[in-house]
């Protein structure tokens, strides 16, 4: 259960604060998701919508590295709702199952090579808070330095998004799958 009164209209919103909401509503056709807790803060929903635009629609990065990334930063910190609403777009995107259930349980067999570098890395930052260097050079060799930052900013962008969904406990949506942990 929520631990914050969800906001998911513009009328729940202060007038001061509406135009916020409103940019929220406008780039994403609601307010829902993480949104429905950030709303408490107005000001910060709309900079995270800004950044989570970006993150999730916009950029060179292939759409199957960003959403290994967040299924990896989900998993690692059991958010519930970022799971639920990754899993989907990785079956879209061609992630085996074998590859979900891997992420899922938390372990590296049968995942091909090459999602597994991305899984390494992204485990690396979220439990070391560094890459090691044959690593780093590795993912800088494959995407070079721009999709590597915005890979970075994609896994901090999705932490923040799990960070807050926790916080206010919010749960999967209703048809998304449950993280079982």
């Amino acid at each position: 259960m929520p631990r914050l009164p969800l906001i998911t209209s513009v009328d729940q919103v202060p007038e001061k604060d509406r135009e916020f909401a409103e940019s929220v509503v406008a780039s994403r056709g609601g307010i829902h998701g993480p949104f429905v807790a950030y709303m408490h803060s107005p000001d910060v929903a709309s900079r995270v919508g800004h950044l989570g635009a970006f993150v999730r629609f916009e950029g060179s990065l292939d759409m199957r590295v960003r959403v290994l990334a967040a299924m990896v930063v989900a998993r690692e910190y059991e958010a519930m709702y970022v799971w639920g609403a990754q899993t989907g777009g990785a079956r879209r995107q061609g992630v085996p199952e074998t590859t979900i259930t891997a992420i899922r349980e938390n372990r590296s067999a049968g995942i091909p090579a090459e999602d597994l570098q991305i899984i390494d890395f992204t485990r690396q930052i979220l439990r070391k808070h560094r890459v090691d260097e044959a690593l780093f050079k590795a993912m800088q060799a494959k995407f070079g330095n721009d999709e590597l930052i915005q890979l970075t900013t994609a896994i901090g962008y999705y932490a923040m998004l799990a960070m807050t969904v926790n916080t206010a406990e919010l749960d999967a949506a209703p048809d998304a799958e449950v993280l079982k942990v």
